[in-house]
């Protein structure tokens, strides 16, 4: 349909807007009756059928958006649906009377949302039906609901637009409504789980004077009454171990954390994230609860622990593959990162290749890119990458035998990383020292750089139990579990440039989310800004 067309129908439908009232109806009435949802209705319709001629008609008020209308003289079948299903309508001359169905045909469209009341039969087609006695409207709809995303030509074949228009989007694409509630259950797997192991949910502050806990440049606003500069907040961790200090020795918060970065397939500006912490606990003892979890959650989810992403069976079932950075990297590149233990000579390496590293990176951060491009995309099945550098995880503890090096993993799966977790570092000297190498090692403006927060020093001097910290995106788990490629589909509103930018540039960057514009868009986002090699 053209936009011609559109405004055509927009025009027709306003017109009966204005007639309605003319009439005395009101098109969008302050009151609505609801006896049963749509598979209410079914369930005791076979209910009573099952209980023979003896049981009694069954009577329902039912309401929804109608999604079909058949007119067939003095016979009109309409289907409804609301959130639980579908449910047909049958209007007749016979119950209603000529003028009535003459007012349903010529005023009610498909998209308007209806209210309809009568007793439930089955159709010589052997469709269980309402017999409809009466009906109401309960909102015009003016625009006309865009055709199915698969129907060719449709303007929702276009991703931009349905992630600018998603209440449509969910009007009219059932399967997309189905992520959502699927989304929603990983949450409540994630916190029944969580609860049922001792975990305390808290909320601790978005706006924060001093931003910190993950390697993200934060948004800027600004507090009138306080005169105050404060940050978005990128990460939940130091207000989380701040609460170990005080004695919680297990607590989570599953909540929005904004990082001012680049844009990708993976990544939106505005995301959500699990973050815990659990006392008396290392890398290792997280390793073994997250593997836990991720499996139980799967089994609430899903019904069982393997599922399809982009082609490949994932399975969660067997214990997950556990291994170093350096094995990792050794294996994938043939570099041994303990024989280049210097920035030059881990270049010359590359070099001698024929890779071209990142401008100006320290030793870690160019570890971390040779992670996120020769080993990350291989990662399908569920593998912990372990003991990364010192320089890029400022608040892990570092090993015993080898201080530039530290207790902490990522972990992988399909292709992409999807949680962090350290040994937390709890000595307050050795942290301080930390922020202060950091804020000589990098420029004011790079990501990697913490600033430093003297009141979380402060818990720290107070004493913090040790404990091991993990940290994951729901978003991503979500793309996991539901088969989604970009990070777009399970997010209900993500962030686009504005509609002018994007139609000056034809939307070009944004009109597919296909694997190679995915890869494309991500590699400009790491171009851009440092991958989130933190709490995810």
């Amino acid at each position: 349909m053209s936009p011609r067309e559109y405004r055509a129908l927009e025009r027709e439908r306003l017109q009966k807007i204005e007639r309605l009232r003319e009439l005395g109806i009101e098109p969008y009435p302050n009151r609505a009756e609801r006896t049963h949802t749509t598979r209410q209705a079914l369930e005791a319709f076979l209910q009573a059928e099952a209980q023979g001629d003896e049981a009694p008609p069954v009577t329902a008020t039912v309401a929804g958006r109608l999604r079909a209308i058949r007119q067939m003289g003095k016979i009109t079948f309409a289907h409804i649906e609301d959130e639980h299903g579908r449910l047909q309508l049958f209007l007749r001359v016979n119950e209603l009377g000529k003028d009535r169905l003459k007012f349903f045909n010529k005023f009610f469209d498909i998209g308007d949302f209806v209210q309809a009341h009568g007793e439930m039969f089955r159709t010589r087609a052997g469709e269980p039906t309402l017999r409809v006695l009466d009906f109401k409207m309960l909102a015009k709809a003016i625009t006309p609901l865009p055709p199915d995303k698969k129907t060719r030509h449709s303007p929702f074949s276009d991703p931009e637009l349905r992630y600018r228009q998603r209440y449509a989007d969910l009007a009219v694409h059932p399967e997309v409504r189905q992520i959502f509630r699927t989304r929603a259950k990983i949450v409540r797997a994630l916190r029944a789980y969580l609860d049922q192991h001792g975990f305390l949910e808290v909320e601790t502050p978005i706006l924060q004077p001093i931003y910190g806990g993950a390697a993200a440049r934060p948004f800027v606003t600004y507090h009138n009454q306080l005169k105050q500069q404060l940050y978005l907040r990128i990460s939940f961790e130091l207000y989380l171990k701040r609460l170990l200090v005080g004695m919680f020795e297990r607590v989570y918060e599953i909540g929005r954390d904004f990082r001012n970065e680049g844009i990708s397939f993976k990544h939106n500006p505005e995301f959500t994230q699990l973050e815990f912490y659990m006392a008396y606990a290392d890398y290792f003892t997280v390793m073994d609860f997250v593997e836990d979890m991720l499996r139980t959650v799967a089994q609430e989810v899903l019904g069982r622990q393997q599922f399809s992403y982009q082609g490949h069976t994932i399975d969660l079932a067997p214990r997950w593959r556990r291994i170093t950075m350096r094995d990792a990297l050794l294996e994938a590149t043939g570099i041994d990162i303990h024989q280049h233990r210097t920035l030059e000579s881990l270049e010359a390496a590359l070099r001698a290749q024929g890779h071209e590293p990142p401008s100006k990176p320290t030793w870690g951060k160019l570890l971390d890119w040779m992670l996120s491009t020769f080993v990350e995309p291989q990662l399908i099945q569920p593998t912990f990458v372990y003991d990364y550098p010192r320089d890029i995880s400022p608040l892990a503890k570092s090993k015993p035998d080898d201080p530039q090096t530290v207790e902490r993993f990522e972990l992988f799966m399909g292709g992409m990383e999807l949680g962090n977790a350290f040994t937390e570092l709890n000595d307050p000297l050795e942290q301080e020292a930390r922020f202060i190498e950091q804020g000589r090692a990098y420029t004011t403006d790079d990501e990697e750089r913490h600033p430093m927060d003297e009141d979380y020093l402060q818990a720290l001097r107070y004493g913090m139990p040790p404990n091991g910290g993990f940290g994951m995106g729901i978003d991503r788990l979500t793309m996991l579990f539901t088969d989604q490629r970009s990070i777009r589909e399970v997010i209900l509103f993500p962030h686009l440039r504005s509609k002018e930018t994007a139609d000056a540039a034809d939307h070009a960057p944004e009109a597919s989310e296909g694997p190679a514009q995915a890869a494309s868009d991500d590699a400009a986002s790491r171009s851009a800004t440092t991958p989130e090699k933190d709490r995810v």
